[in-house]
């Protein structure tokens, strides 16, 4: 396969500078850019004071610069070095303050003392700077300059949609956040590589419709899915939150509120065969859009699969989730995982055999010539294959009863399809 990490990680590195909320031109910019690499992605307008169930849009918020200004006149924290210096959605202030006052506005890590954190304040009107624990305990007594220069006013929330159609109107539905500043593995891992499972997606031929979109985290999926619910739960059959997947660390599995959806299923079956080290955590452990997607009365089947989670590793929610935490192989490994799931779910289907007892493979070509290691092994794989094909079983179920990785199954299913001894049943 084509070394595709390093163009997933080369868009990362495009868009870390970036500062995005969940309101503003940050997001806005980089949903611009994601079009560049797939034009089909078509761009939302949600305005200020919108209702999407128990939730309102807030206002837009946006900034051009923020700084600290020693007594000595040093500029010691600056939004232009670090995004992250400030806190998301403070309000504009210009002042002179004492030590004592600023402390109450500064936000740091003691036990990193080395990282600045990512705070946010989207509900409650406030400002604030964040910083090293380093540079905090080195502040002198005196009187400082803040300077935050922001608006919030009337705007809209911004999100990106991709409608890819199919050849029936079911759905795999992906999901993904464009909200948060300059952080690598929990933030710009998921679009990016969404965005190139978009652009595979439309080289192929599609038995599914594909539903893909581009939000900011939480009121971005509670805004989205109060103007598709219907369409989604009539239409989804299986759907992925997609987030935390550029490190090279094991990967981990988020099951959906209920555990035993299609997509549950793939994504358990993708990892244990082609990363069997994944660390699999429950529902109980959530903390992303999942907590939309599988809310009771919503109940869509969507699980994730990441590499190390959102909340665990300790560079999250850090300076220290940066372009150097991800790389181009944890990328596209995530993506090639991401994809096999994909293709599993495209290529399930329950299988019916045509004949009575075995079938004779020999006359169809089908069996070898010359009886090798792997070649027994593949006769063993399509008698079993067929063994199983009784017209209860998806493709999926039996690759799990014979243990053998679905994307094994696959070209063997198809010619035996082709041979007419195996049929996708009517049930």
């Amino acid at each position: 396969m084509k070394n595709i990490g390093n163009d997933i990680y080369a868009l990362a590195q495009r868009l870390f500078p970036l500062h995005r909320s969940i309101t503003g031109n940050g997001t806005r910019k980089t949903l611009h850019i994601l079009q560049e690499e797939v034009p089909h992605l078509t761009l939302h307008e949600v305005p200020s004071g919108t209702r999407a169930f128990d939730w309102t849009v807030p206002q837009e918020w946006n900034i051009k610069d923020a700084y600290i200004l020693a007594p000595t006149g040093e500029k010691i924290v600056d939004f232009q070095e670090s995004n992250l210096h400030v806190v998301g959605y403070s309000t504009p202030i210009n002042k002179t303050i004492p030590l004592e006052e600023l402390q109450k506005h500064l936000y740091s890590l003691p036990d990193q003392p080395n990282a600045i954190p990512y705070i946010t304040s989207y509900y409650k009107k406030r400002w604030g700077f964040c910083l090293t624990d380093n540079q905090r305990q080195g502040l002198k007594p005196g009187e400082y300059r803040v300077v935050i220069d922001s608006e919030l006013k009337d705007g809209s929330l911004t999100y990106g949609e991709i409608i890819l159609p199919g050849s029936v109107e079911k759905e795999v539905f992906l999901s993904t956040y464009v909200c948060h500043p300059s952080m690598a593995n929990n933030e710009l891992s998921g679009p990016t590589v969404t965005i190139f499972l978009a652009k595979w997606l439309l080289s192929q031929k599609r038995k599914y419709t594909y539903r893909i979109i581009f939000i900011p985290e939480t009121i971005g999926s509670i805004v989205y899915l109060s103007r598709n619910i219907q369409e989604m739960q009539k239409n989804i059959i299986a759907g992925f939150n997609i987030t935390c997947v550029g490190d090279d660390k094991a990967y981990s599995f988020l099951p959906s509120r209920s555990g035993n959806t299609l997509a549950d299923r793939v994504a358990r079956h993708v990892l244990k065969h082609a990363h069997p080290e994944f660390h699999a955590y429950t529902y109980l452990e959530r903390g992303s859009d999942e907590r939309q997607y599988c809310s009771p009365g919503v109940d869509l089947p969507v699980a994730s699969i990441m590499r190390s989670k959102y909340g665990v590793y300790p560079e999250y929610h850090t300076s220290l989730d940066n372009l150097d935490f991800i790389s181009p192989a944890g990328l596209q490994g995530a993506y090639e995982v991401l994809q096999k799931s994909i293709e599993c779910i495209e290529a399930d289907e329950v299988l019916q055999t045509t004949v009575l007892c075995e079938p004779q493979l020999g006359k169809r070509g089908l069996y070898p010539t010359i009886s090798t290691k792997k070649s027994n092994a593949m006769v063993r794989d399509m008698m079993n294959l067929i063994a199983y094909a009784d017209g209860t079983r998806s493709l999926l179920e039996i690759a799990e009863k014979i243990q053998v990785p679905m994307w094994e199954l696959i070209p063997l299913a198809q010619k035996l399809k082709t041979e007419n001894v195996l049929r996708v049943s009517s049930q």
